[in-house]
């Protein structure tokens, strides 16, 4: 590190749990972001903020008026761009020092798999069942730890699923393949909720490249935002699981 990046890093640096040795750990790092919406507009700001070295932004829509009530990466200056592109301009103005790469398109099995491939973690910030079980697939294949959040209406949930550990469960093991998608446009979402499960990703992501703390493969945490509850519940590695069981 330089000392530019001593200063910009310091505060973090200052942390056992990080560090000199954590710090160079996440400027190595490279992880791939699934989404730029609601989810991923924080979980790409504070990656970033954070001094991952290298991040992969994906996503094929574009900003839309009604995405700016909750979608902080973006503005309204940059209706009509393509999303990865808009959250690649705010992270290169957050931290140049970041190298920021785009893909501006629906990514098939195979190209999703290659992606996957090349990277540290995988976050998966999307908002339909066929896309995470694709994530999923492809991080299960490739053995990349994937961190999954959700959020919908007033209610959030977060996960990570680490193929690498033989007792971690993946999120197929949670979900069924006909489940029923919710959308925001649909049933609505609430603000900062997005912000609260988009801020736990990014904490988890940092924890897995550093290496410190407790992670949570083998756990689902609820958000109760209306009453303020969190919810943990154990989740086993399901031994019929058409994925990942052997």
């Amino acid at each position: 590190m330089n000392d530019e990046q001593l200063r910009r890093y310091s505060r973090q640096i200052m942390l056992p749990d990080v560090d000199l040795d954590g710090q160079d750990k996440l400027l190595a790092a490279h992880v791939l972001i699934i989404g730029l919406g609601g989810l991923g507009s924080p979980v790409a700001m504070y990656l970033a903020a954070a001094g991952v070295g290298h991040l992969t932004l994906v996503d094929f829509d574009a900003v839309d008026l009604t995405n700016l009530q909750r979608q902080i990466v973006h503005t309204t200056a940059r209706i009509g761009m393509n999303k990865a592109a808009s959250a690649a301009q705010s992270l290169r103005e957050l931290n140049p020092d970041v190298r920021v790469d785009t893909i501006e398109q629906l990514l098939d099995a195979d190209a999703l798999l290659a992606q996957v491939k090349m990277v540290s973690l995988v976050i998966d910030c999307t908002d339909n069942f066929q896309t995470r079980f694709a994530i999923n697939a492809a991080c299960v294949a490739a053995k990349v730890p994937l961190v999954s959040g959700a959020a919908i209406r007033l209610e959030g949930q977060v996960a990570v699923f680490d193929a690498r550990l033989e007792t971690s469960p993946c999120y197929r093991c949670l979900y069924e393949e006909d489940s029923d998608d919710l959308t925001c446009a649909a049933n609505g979402v609430l603000a900062p909720l997005v912000g609260v499960i988009g801020s736990m990703q990014a904490l988890e992501a940092i924890k897995l490249i550093c290496g410190f703390g407790t992670g949570l493969a083998g756990r689902l945490l609820l958000l109760d935002a209306r009453h303020s509850q969190w919810r943990e519940l154990k989740l086993p590695k399901d031994p019929c699981c058409p994925l990942c069981s052997k």
